[in-house]
């Protein structure tokens, strides 16, 4: 896990955020907030965790991301009174007691702790299983530049707010948790055998069905269309079956 942080300064900074990612930054008060910034069209461009240190918000992107959403921030800053600034900052994250002035991960109870300081890495946690088990996507694995963040499970993972107001490809987003039923997205599946990431998901008659992801314990995270979800896909040479997330 490499990380970047990103600090957002000036009297305009949570302003100029609220009206570009997907969640509400007044819940700053209550700890990390999980959000995306899309493109006009809805899709995704960036997954972060945000915080706020006295007078600045502190932005948790991955660093292959961070370069991009520099610019694009920069982008939209105009004439805001807003500074954007890399920091040297590192994460630490653990599933055990948190540690003085760490952040609860907002997307799952068993994602445990974030402590931003000098210090890197984890307590040895295994927290690919972990992603698994929730169904919890990953920048760069299960989040592209084709994703739609409900379809991800943003919904259910605390990463976006309905009644926020606007926000760059808020009005898509809204007419897919309003106006459509989801033919596609983000599921837990069994998995007999193992596949490399990104091999694609064949129903038992031949027909694509989706892709198949991280793998962990038997089990893996699938994009599927759910029409075509059905017990004996194959993936390279596993056998998938789909789960419930809620499977125990």
């Amino acid at each position: 896990m490499t990380r970047r942080i990103l600090q957002i300064t000036g009297k305009d900074a949570l302003h100029f955020l609220q009206g570009l990612v997907t969640n509400d930054l007044n819940k700053l008060d209550q700890g990390l907030v999980y959000a995306a910034i899309l493109t006009p069209q809805g899709k995704y461009l960036a997954d972060f965790l945000l915080s706020r240190h006295g007078d600045a918000i502190r932005l948790d992107v991955d660093d292959s991301l961070a370069p991009m959403l520099l610019q694009r921030l920069t982008l939209y800053k105009l004439r805001a009174d807003v500074t954007l600034t890399q920091t040297d900052l590192k994460v630490l994250r653990g599933t055990g007691p948190a540690p003085e002035g760490a952040f609860t991960d907002p997307r799952h109870p068993d994602l445990g702790w974030r402590l931003y300081g000098d210090e890197d890495g984890d307590d040895g946690s295994d927290f690919e299983r972990i992603r698994v088990a929730h169904c919890i996507p990953e920048t760069g694995i299960e989040l592209t530049p084709d994703t739609f963040i409900l379809e991800a499970g943003f919904e259910r993972l605390n990463g976006v707010d309905f009644r926020k107001g606007c926000y760059v490809g808020q009005e898509v987003t809204a007419r897919m948790k309003h106006k459509t039923e989801l033919r596609k997205g983000l599921t837990m599946v069994a998995v007999h055998g193992t596949a490399p990431i990104g091999s694609e998901i064949r129903t038992p008659e031949g027909k694509p069905a989706g892709t198949l992801y991280t793998q962990s314990g038997g089990r893996g995270i699938a994009y599927l269309r759910h029409d075509r979800a059905a017990a004996g896909m194959i993936a390279g040479e596993a056998r998938v079956d789909p789960l419930s997330l809620t499977t125990p």
